[in-house]
């Protein structure tokens, strides 16, 4: 099973990018999906953490400190598809970002190493720059 995260690009600082994470053939429904991202650099690090929507009425989302208020996830699951929308982007956020599960429910916390996940795949580039 390999995650495909798209709709990354060339955005000006301030601007705003909506990344996809999809994953044919898999039911992303059921498990908490992950968004890292490495800068030019810099280690992976995570981002963000929707969990499992099944089973429950709300979805508990997780962001790192430097994203909050800016970055917001969302799950459609008619489209097996989890959103990654990205606003006030700012140079800073210039990096490859991937989505990945390690195929729990739950998140467990955006400390989780990326190559620790189950299942992940290629990432998309996103460049804030003007």
């Amino acid at each position: 099973v390999q995650l495909q995260a798209s709709g990354g690009g060339l955005v000006q600082p301030g601007g705003s990018l909506k990344l996809s994470c999809t994953a044919p053939g898999f039911n992303l429904d059921y498990y908490a999906i992950y968004w890292f991202r490495q800068a030019p650099g810099k280690e992976r690090e995570g981002v963000s953490c929707i969990s499992s929507g099944i089973g429950s009425s709300n979805t508990a989302t997780f962001y790192v400190d430097s994203v909050k208020g800016r970055f917001t996830l969302a799950r459609d699951n008619a489209k097996n598809t989890v959103y990654l929308q990205m606003n006030s982007l700012n140079p800073e956020d210039t990096a490859v970002y991937y989505c990945a599960t390690d195929t729990l429910s739950n998140c467990r916390g955006l400390q989780q190493s990326y190559y620790g996940m189950d299942f992940r795949g290629k990432g998309t580039l996103v460049t804030v720059s003007s």
